[in-house]
């Protein structure tokens, strides 16, 4: 899908305060960018951002990082933060404009408790597997953050990608908690599940949703 860019979307990011400017700079210390010690929870390739502030709002003991690489994309889940009365906005809650290679550099280990990974881009082509959210390169990624029994939740509509995922974990060292190849009809999954923005247009076009839990095997010493 082409995406539509706006011209003033880099300026509009750089001065919301809830767009972190120097992520880096925060490694190993976001306890002090939210001003607790509450666990925390990422979610990569975050769009327009419905799911993370969702769970932002049901979650006020969780501190939640919405990650997006492009600002177009970003900025539409900076205005449907702006669009909630200011007292209303959840202080458990920034974004960050990177690419998820970048993760290790933002985050030390140990640091997060859960990644989320919600119809990522599937990388179709064979050549570009590495580049997929659930390739051993990213999970490997993951294994540099997580925090001993940290977890990834990942949900998608495209079989491919799903199956392509499942035999990753293994080759990566990584297990499998759980596993749904339809979501919305399983009654233990989908048991408080959020939908985002693609979730709910491909559930209405018909399109099975698939999702994994996966936990690393082998944790930090």
């Amino acid at each position: 899908m082409r995406l539509r860019n706006i011209p003033s979307a880099d300026q509009q990011i750089a001065i919301n305060p809830y767009c972190i400017q120097d992520p880096a700079s925060h490694r190993g210390v976001w306890k002090h960018v939210f001003q607790n010690t509450q666990p925390l929870h990422i979610e990569i390739g975050m769009g327009k951002g419905r799911f993370i502030l969702q769970l932002a709002q049901t979650n006020p003991d969780i501190n939640y990082i919405g990650i997006e690489r492009y600002t177009s994309v970003l900025l539409r889940a900076v205005q449907k933060l702006e669009r909630i009365p200011a007292d209303e906005i959840p202080s458990n809650l920034r974004f960050i404009c990177m690419d998820a290679e970048q993760l290790s550099e933002v985050f030390a280990p140990n640091e997060v408790n859960k990644i989320y990974l919600n119809f990522s881009d599937p990388w179709p082509k064979k050549r570009h597997a590495r580049r997929r959210l659930t390739s051993q390169q990213f999970l490997q990624r993951y294994d540099q953050i997580l925090t001993p029994n940290g977890t990834i939740e990942f949900k998608t509509d495209n079989q491919q990608l799903f199956a392509f995922s499942l035999n990753e974990l293994p080759a990566a060292n990584w297990t499998l908690n759980a596993c749904t190849y339809d979501l919305h009809n399983d009654s233990i999954l989908n048991n408080g599940n959020i939908m985002t923005e693609y979730e709910e247009k491909f559930s209405s076009l018909g399109n099975p949703i698939y999702k994994l839990i996966a936990s690393r095997s082998v944790p930090h010493s």
